[in-house]
């Protein structure tokens, strides 16, 4: 009986830790510095970010039942030297934001992305000029491709597609 009951408290705080509430915020300084804040119930952690933030939205992106920040930043990266759109995904582990994910590229040329039910969806710009939407899904090591909304389009058109999503 009384490991059974040990059994149920683990299992109470386990839950409990799960269930405890979060938010992924940005702090910005300045138009090249930037901070990736965390708060739960009982902790703030920061991230610095030394480069230029265009956006943040979150979402579960690998399925654990928390919540991921997707930050959206330019920069250069080791295996691509030039400035560009990355997309870079956080998540909260114990309390501190830790990188989930720090892509250097996702195929073409990003200009958007957004996260819907888990997926990640992408507008982005091939080499070609024409625009394609992508629907992403977490892999064991980050973002993989999932199918194309649409392909070979232009802008508008893809962009319409995208904001629909």
């Amino acid at each position: 009986m009384a490991t059974a009951r040990r059994m149920l408290l683990g299992l109470a705080m386990w839950l409990g830790t799960l269930a405890q509430a979060q938010t992924f915020s940005l702090q910005v300084e300045n138009d090249s510095l930037a901070y990736l804040v965390l708060r739960t119930d009982s902790t703030t952690d920061r991230w610095r970010l030394a480069f230029p933030v265009y956006q943040i939205c979150t979402g579960d992106v690998d399925g654990d039942g928390q919540e991921d920040a997707l930050v959206g930043v330019v920069k250069s990266t080791r295996f691509d030297k030039k400035t560009a759109r990355r997309l870079f995904i956080f998540k909260n582990h114990k309390g501190h934001i830790r990188p989930l994910w720090m892509g250097s590229q996702l195929g073409g040329i990003l200009h958007d992305f957004k996260i819907v039910n888990g997926r990640v969806f992408t507008l982005q710009a091939t080499t070609d000029g024409q625009y394609v939407v992508l629907e992403h899904v977490w892999r064991k090591f980050g973002l993989g491709a999932q199918r194309f909304i649409v392909k070979g389009v232009p802008h508008e058109e893809a962009l319409q597609v995208f904001e629909h999503l």
